[in-house]
């Protein structure tokens, strides 16, 4: 069965998308911990991280670099954070959080946006990308 990163690939939930490749995919997190946090995500298929080949692995790593560089031009904050947990959805993926302080990284707090504020915010970053 298709994960929800694979539903949102496939263009079946719909997602705040911020840049893409062949390979790769980033989205806004849609229960944010700060205003422009961005989920990296390979389009192929792989429960966990460190299970993606050494392609695949570099790959993401290169493309959330350059997501994480176009969050910092586009999100007024100290640093981009990035963090990997990979329990809530079985599909590798990297979390890109702009960081005021810690607390940002510790998913207790959450953002809440608009519709609206989602679309501005993905356009900012796919802008500067």
């Amino acid at each position: 069965m298709p994960t929800l990163f694979t539903k949102i690939i496939n263009g079946e939930i719909p997602s705040y998308k911020v840049a893409e490749t062949e390979n790769y995919l980033a989205f806004l997190d849609i229960n944010p911990n700060a205003k422009g946090h961005t989920l990296c995500i390979p389009k192929k298929e792989v429960d966990k991280l460190f299970d993606l080949d050494e392609a695949d692995y570099q790959g993401l790593m290169n493309f959330s670099r350059t997501v994480a560089k176009a969050i910092k031009k586009a999100i007024p904050c100290k640093r981009v954070g990035m963090t990997v947990i990979g329990l809530e959805v079985p599909h590798a993926h990297v979390h890109l959080i702009p960081l005021q302080s810690m607390e940002d990284a510790r998913f207790l707090s959450k953002a809440t946006l608009s519709d609206e504020e989602f679309k501005d915010i993905a356009a900012s970053i796919a802008k500067q990308v």
